[in-house]
């Protein structure tokens, strides 16, 4: 995963991850904040490499139905660009 995916991923997790089963959840917790492989996270779990990968998969793609419908981090994103622009006329 390129590391600009990676952080856009962590950023929805960060934002949405509580509405992700408490399963997903965990396997997400392990894939992007302990960076474990597919493979570690299902000898952890006790699973198979391709249930982790399904996973992964389907969580990512509810973060960005999530995001495509609320838009919580555009909005976040908009609102650190006027922060910026307004510490800039304050100097």
């Amino acid at each position: 995963m390129k590391l600009e995916e990676n952080i856009m991923l962590s950023r929805l997790f960060d934002a949405y991850g509580a509405l992700l089963s408490q399963s997903q959840q965990d396997i997400m917790n392990d894939y992007l904040l302990f960076n474990l492989t597919n493979s570690e996270i299902a000898e952890n779990r006790k699973v198979s490499r391709q249930a982790v990968k399904d996973a992964v998969s389907k969580a990512t793609k509810k973060l960005e139905e999530f995001e495509n419908r609320l838009g919580f981090l555009k909005k976040v994103d908009i609102m650190e660009e006027e922060i910026e622009k307004l510490k800039g006329r304050k100097k």
